[in-house]
């Protein structure tokens, strides 16, 4: 009998290594442009969107 995953849960951790280049972006530096801003607030309201649609279908 198979198996259904129904939903999955996922923790990353991420830490930048010491001595990185110091071309790397920190968070709160300003750095992205507005369009690459606008482009992933889209992507994550589409993201957030899509996941309230599947658990309605539910």
């Amino acid at each position: 009998m198979p198996v259904e995953i129904k939903e999955l849960h996922i923790r990353v951790t991420v830490n930048a290594a010491e001595g990185s280049s110091s071309n790397q972006q920190t968070p709160g530096s300003g750095k992205n442009s507005d369009a690459d801003r606008q482009a992933i607030i889209a992507e994550c309201v589409e993201q957030v969107l899509d996941i309230v649609q599947n658990k309605s279908e539910r």
